[in-house]
């Protein structure tokens, strides 16, 4: 199993997955956003969307931070770290996200990227 781990962690393989994410969630986030996109923080920032398009407070898909109004530097912080695991594991890191589980304390994700930051605590 480390060879499939090597192969799907590898930048040929997850740089890809990391740019259809961002392309999709810039096309998601300027729909919604109705074109309310800066960038900010390390991310592209797309504010104004309604609540049911994201997870929690805001989410990030590839690049693109998707959120109502919670933009803040901190947060922002958080969320480029996030940034940065989607562009080490690409489209993996959707189900390494999942299988991390749904409580952010014990999430490896969310704690990599910083609880106090993220709002979390």
């Amino acid at each position: 199993m480390r060879w499939l781990r090597a192969v799907l962690l590898s930048p040929v393989i997850a740089r890809p997955g990391y740019w259809f994410a961002t392309a999709s969630g810039f096309v998601w986030g300027a729909i919604l956003s109705r074109f309310r996109i800066s960038r900010q923080g390390g991310v592209i920032v797309a504010r104004g969307m309604p609540t049911w398009a994201f997870g929690r407070g805001g989410t990030t898909i590839g690049a693109v931070y998707l959120t109502s109004t919670t933009v803040s530097d901190s947060v922002l912080e958080h969320e480029a770290v996030h940034r940065a695991q989607w562009r080490r594991y690409g489209l993996a890191f959707v189900p390494l996200y999942v299988m991390a589980g749904q409580n952010p304390l014990a999430n490896r994700f969310e704690i990599e990227a910083g609880l106090k930051k993220g709002g979390y605590v």
